[in-house]
């Protein structure tokens, strides 16, 4: 069937199985254009498409005048380094949370979460991350998981999740089956989680079996699972979307893809043909945060399939209804957002009860000169924000006394040995999500390593350590009053392997 014989109605029903992106902090006409006319049914907003909460404010209302009141308007605000608006109170990681191990605190965090983000209008949010945090290498995951032990980390995201939801923000749990055990990041290449499936049902599945019968929205991973389907990755995977999550377990809420534009997926299958095989599989909507380009050829793609029924009109009907109904329980309104100073106070106290000593770190003398060691870029993995600069946390630290700052670009060629030997306390300060290598392993050795970002950090450097979970200004405070004998670190990192 020829593009110019389609029905145009193919192509509303498509794009109302879809989720997109766009550049720019203003809704174009263009875009406008593409939305009204696909009847596209989601929109995800990004740190590019904000600037202050007035001018979201107004791109959020523009949106939904022209996607109608089904508007599902999308973010990622997790917490810790994933967070897109950025000026908002920023959530301690979810990691920080499980730390600190107290589930009013995590119910209390996805409340006031949920406050600020309805605020600017939005109805979904990309969080809580449900991945166990097992393999200290993995590249994505980190302090964006609870923890290791399944039902424990499973009972804070679901208290998050429902301080979210009793503020009308829908929730979508990710990734779907089980992000935590991986070494690479499916935005670059497509990972394998080859275990047997009994140990699958215990650790990877079992957080979200747990969330099944709670969570509004399930996002799916860019993962093969060898033991439910050697050939396909989840998103893509009829046996573990429609077989174990929608068929063994009675899911009855939306499934929604990861970005379809993530290499995993569009550099091995196609936008539009792997699309269609997530509607197959079972997704409900699919996330095509690629260009306008890759997003037309999603929409021809789906609508092509409805025209042949390789998508069957009862199927689609039933996303259809799932989508709607969801839109319909989270409305897409803005809300006065009166308890912002209150909300901030919560944050300060997730950030403060989260942080977490290592290997038993003294403070420094009084009066002791410090000296600050950090890497000079501000760098993001791309799917986080970028970290925090070190002349940032040299401004928070100068009023403990002198502080000398000393940056490095690049680790390998920084002589640890070359700083001075003039009885300054030294303190490593990490503000990437990359793990350090052998150079770094062997030689540093400072006084104090602040694992500011990535808490496996503190196990690359043989020294006492604080760990954060994130670098946001309340983590960098709660650094300081510790540092200055005024906050004692009480939390309990919840993952194996940190012995002392």
């Amino acid at each position: 069937m020829s593009q110019t014989s389609l029905d145009p109605q193919y192509r509303k029903i498509a794009g109302q199985l879809m989720m997109i992106r766009f550049p720019g902090t203003e809704l174009d006409a263009a875009t406008g254009a593409f939305l009204r006319e696909n009847s596209i049914g989601g929109v995800c907003l990004f740190r590019g498409n904000m600037r202050d909460a007035e001018q979201v404010r107004a791109l959020t209302a523009a949106l939904r005048d022209a996607m109608g009141p089904e508007a599902l308007i999308a973010i990622d605000q997790e917490g810790g380094a994933v967070v897109r608006s950025t000026w908002l109170p920023p959530p301690p990681a979810a990691m920080g949370l499980g730390a600190a191990g107290d589930l009013e605190l995590a119910r209390q965090t996805g409340a006031a979460v949920a406050r600020a983000v309805r605020s600017l209008g939005f109805n979904w949010n990309f969080a809580p991350v449900l991945d166990l945090n097992t393999n200290p290498v993995n590249p994505v995951i980190a302090e964006r998981s609870f923890g290791a032990e399944p039902v424990r980390a499973t009972e804070l995201a679901l208290a998050w999740m429902e301080g979210s939801q009793a503020q009308g923000v829908a929730c979508c749990v990710k990734h779907f089956p089980g992000h935590g055990d991986t070494h690479v990041d499916s935005h670059r290449e497509l990972p394998v989680v080859d275990k047997p499936l009994a140990e699958l049902e215990r650790f990877e599945f079992l957080p979200f079996r747990m969330a099944a019968p709670h969570a509004p929205a399930i996002m799916s991973a860019h993962i093969v699972y060898p033991s439910l389907d050697p050939d396909y990755p989840a998103t893509m995977s009829r046996p573990i979307l429609g077989g174990l999550l929608r068929e063994a377990w009675d899911y009855r809420g939306v499934i929604i893809t990861d970005g379809m534009d993530m290499h995993a997926i569009a550099g091995r299958y196609g936008a539009g043909q792997a699309a269609v095989q997530a509607l197959q599989a079972g997704a409900d909507m699919v996330m095509a945060l690629g260009t306008r380009e890759t997003q037309e050829e999603t929409l021809a793609a789906i609508a092509h399939a409805l025209a042949s029924s390789a998508v069957p009109p009862r199927e689609a009907a039933q996303r259809r209804a799932r989508l709607t109904a969801l839109a319909a329980r989270y409305p897409c309104l803005q809300a006065p957002y009166d308890e912002e100073a209150a909300d901030r106070q919560r944050m300060v106290e997730g950030w403060r009860r989260g942080l977490t000593a290592y290997r038993a770190p003294r403070r420094p003398p009084p009066g002791a000169p410090l000296r600050l060691v950090a890497r000079r870029d501000v760098v993001s993995d791309g799917v986080s924000e970028a970290g925090v600069p070190a002349d940032v946390i040299a401004a928070c630290l100068s009023g403990l006394g002198a502080l000398d700052l000393v940056t490095f670009v690049d680790e390998d060629g920084f002589d640890w040995d070359a700083l001075p030997d003039d009885g300054s306390y030294t303190i490593l300060a990490s503000t990437s999500r990359l793990r350090y290598g052998e150079h770094a392993r062997r030689n540093w050795r400072p006084d104090l390593h602040l694992a500011l970002w990535n808490p496996y950090h503190a196990l690359d450097i043989d020294a006492p350590a604080l760990i954060t979970y994130g670098f946001a200004m309340p983590a960098l405070e709660a650094v300081r009053d510790w540092l200055d004998g005024r906050l004692d670190a009480e939390g309990v990192i919840p993952v194996p392997g940190f012995a002392p």
